[in-house]
């Protein structure tokens, strides 16, 4: 097993920014899992919102020494569930061996566009 990175991770801030109005690049939040391991890592998402009951368990998987990158605003990527736009929400990652986890947001919806990453809390 990896030394590096942790089982369990943390993102408070998420909020899938609306779909812009021109330009080529299309607003999203991706969640970056990194697996050093050499074996799968196994992936449970929960989803959390302010104004609904969470989802839970949500099952992901992560190739040996590999990084994938979960895209929020697309269901196929994370079980079939469906983030609105707009609605604020947090994850939570589970995974079965350490893994190195970082979210980040691309918001194109203004000329001077936003995009920025971040390191959860991990444990």
């Amino acid at each position: 097993m990896a030394k590096g990175g942790a089982k369990t991770w943390y993102f408070p801030d998420g909020e899938l920014p609306p779909p812009a109005r021109e330009g080529t690049l299309e607003p999203h939040e991706s969640l970056m899992i990194f697996n050093l391991n050499k074996q799968p890592a196994k992936v449970k998402l929960d989803i959390y919102f302010k104004d609904r009951a969470p989802i839970k368990g949500v099952p992901l998987e992560v190739p040996a020494e590999r990084v994938v990158n979960f895209r929020m605003d697309r269901p196929e990527e994370i079980g079939g569930v469906e983030i609105p736009r707009g609605v604020q929400y947090a994850l939570r990652v589970r995974a079965n061996l350490n893994v190195v986890c970082q979210f980040g947001r691309l918001d194109a919806t203004q000329a001077n566009l936003a995009y920025y990453t971040t390191m959860g809390l991990s444990e």
